[in-house]
């Protein structure tokens, strides 16, 4: 394959990717139901310790809340690429419903506002997950 382009990337300090954790709003996080599958994007607010993820519940969404609750080790990623450059931060670890309860106030300043597709307002619920990271990884290549 010599004719293919290489890109060569670093591993990111943990105050980098502590960083690139705090200044992010939005990810994939990665679950798992048995054998299968399942990623869904979300926003998250990071405080230095673990990502928070405010998922929410309304009519038709079985598969993410039973993917949520089936799920004991989870991979959240975040990342940005453009042609000059990239990076990603990758945590993996126990996901578990947040016993921290948190008013709307306190949502509203963590995350980006909720986007509704056809649901009524009234019709969802918000519940908090929290990964507690067991690895954290981060690559990042340099702007040229």
């Amino acid at each position: 394959m010599e004719h293919v382009e290489y890109v060569y990337t670093s591993g990111m300090t943990g105050s980098d990717i502590d960083a690139r954790l705090r200044a992010g709003e939005h990810g994939v996080l990665g679950l798992a139901d048995g054998d299968d599958a399942y990623a869904v994007p979300l926003s998250y607010h990071y405080d230095g310790d673990r990502p928070r993820f405010r998922a929410s519940a309304h009519d038709g969404d079985d598969e993410k809340g039973r993917s949520l609750e089936t799920t004991d080790t989870a991979t959240f990623v975040c990342y940005a690429s453009s042609t000059d450059a990239s990076w990603s931060v990758h945590a993996r670890g126990p996901l578990r419903r947040s016993e921290r309860a948190v008013d709307e106030a306190t949502l509203n300043e963590w995350f980006q506002p909720f986007r509704l597709f056809a649901e009524a307002v009234e019709a969802v619920e918000f519940t908090l997950y929290e990964l507690r990271p067991e690895t954290l990884i981060g690559r990042a290549t340099p702007p040229s």
